[in-house]
């Protein structure tokens, strides 16, 4: 019996891959090919007792996709002996749109309905699509499975996903608030419901990495998050800019300080950690240049808790009660700094960190003192393992249902 996965996450010249055996959910090989069509390509694999790497011409996503499969059969560690061995292949698509609430097998309508959200998704859709039809034509006979980024999020209602401009935006183009990081938010939220023994938790998940966005969780269910129509919208990012006053833009274009091109550039690559410490967009070199007396850096760090901070507040009300504050992402689960001053000054709202363990955290834990009445926790994310486990349940449903 068929039990492995390929989770696929194609992006714009990249296919990241993940092989993972669902009997116990190991995994079992990852990889990652970079700069395809730009040749060289750069190929990392790696299994537990192999690793790989080297500059390939990978010109597209099928040959990219047949590179996979070899690495997955080489006989210096075979993981994947041939397609009989595969339950499926699992690929992450960023955009839904409305038309998606879960995760769905493939067919010929549900691509169709993947091209009809380009649109909305023009940077990532188009790629996420490639790789699912090279993937198809890679392995004709087994089940696809595309996992949403944005379906997580279609719980939430109007009066959050709404914005108050013209009515007929919404109407006619779907100009509203989408969300994205669902995967991951789905996943540390789950995870969270069971440590705290409630499948019906309040939460506030914080995915924060060089992107972040935040979710607000209630009853098991998203009613609200930080991104928008796009992923530009929330919090400080690495190189994005989170909220803005919208006006600046018309202010840099029409006193043609910038054009548009240039204000999206900047708004999407210069701006967040980078644009205000001028030093990088990774926080670990932010914190050691703000550490050696940088002040733009020291100010960058500050801006990103702030607003991060006013996000837990707004969650908050809007939750009434909170069950507990889960921390993922590259930054979430390794900057105990950056998670304590998120935090810092809300004890009044029943929100206490145990110092000495946010210091010492390692993997999943608690890291709330013993009488904070909202628990906070640091719990790894694993996208991958969430749309694996949502192609398996996909497809032993659509098998029990052909019995």
């Amino acid at each position: 019996m068929a039990t492995k996965v390929l989770v696929i996450n194609s992006g714009s010249s990249s296919i990241k891959y993940r092989l993972i055996d669902m009997m116990d959910e190991k995994e079992l090989a990852s990889g990652l090919i970079e700069r395809i069509g730009q040749p060289p390509a750069v190929i990392k694999h790696k299994t537990a007792n192999w690793k790989h790497e080297g500059n390939e011409d990978i010109h597209d996503y099928d040959t990219g996709i047949g590179r996979i499969v070899q690495l997955l059969a080489d006989p210096h560690a075979p993981v994947l002996k041939g397609a009989s061995e595969l339950l499926g292949v699992g690929h992450r698509v960023v955009h839904g749109g409305e038309a998606f609430q879960d995760s769905t097998l493939v067919d010929d309508g549900v691509l169709k309905a993947i091209e009809e959200t380009i649109p909305l998704a023009p940077l990532h859709n188009p790629a996420n699509l490639a790789g699912v039809k090279a993937a198809q034509r890679a392995f004709p006979a087994i089940p696809q499975v595309a996992v949403f980024d944005t379906a997580f999020f279609q719980t939430i209602p109007p009066q959050a996903y709404v914005y108050a401009v013209p009515y007929e935006w919404y109407e006619n183009w779907r100009i509203r608030r989408y969300g994205f990081h669902g995967t991951s938010h789905r996943y540390v939220s789950g995870r969270a419901s069971q440590i705290l023994a409630k499948p019906q938790a309040n939460l506030i998940t914080l995915h924060l990495g060089n992107g972040c966005s935040m979710a607000c969780v209630k009853n098991g269910k998203a009613i609200d998050t930080t991104m928008g129509l796009t992923p530009l919208e929330g919090l400080v990012m690495g190189s994005r800019s989170g909220d803005i006053d919208p006006a600046i833009i018309f202010h840099l274009v029409e006193r043609g300080l910038l054009s548009f091109q240039q204000v999206r550039d900047s708004l999407e690559k210069k701006s967040g950690l980078v644009g205000v410490s001028g030093v990088s967009r990774d926080l670990r070199d932010v914190t050691s240049a703000a550490a050696a007396g940088n002040e733009r850096a020291a100010l960058a760090i500050k801006v990103f808790a702030h607003r991060a901070r006013k996000y837990v507040g707004a969650f908050l009300a809007e939750l009434g009660r909170c069950d507990g504050i889960v921390f993922t992402g590259g930054v979430g689960e390794n900057d105990a700094a950056m998670r304590q001053l998120i935090l810092e000054g809300l004890e009044p709202l029943g929100i206490s960190l145990d110092l000495a363990t946010n210091r010492t955290v390692h993997g999943e834990m608690r890291i709330s003192s013993n009488d904070s009445k909202v628990t906070v926790l640091v719990v790894p994310t694993n996208e991958e393992l969430m749309i694996a486990r949502d192609a398996m349940r996909l497809i032993n449903q659509a098998a029990t249902a052909k019995r």
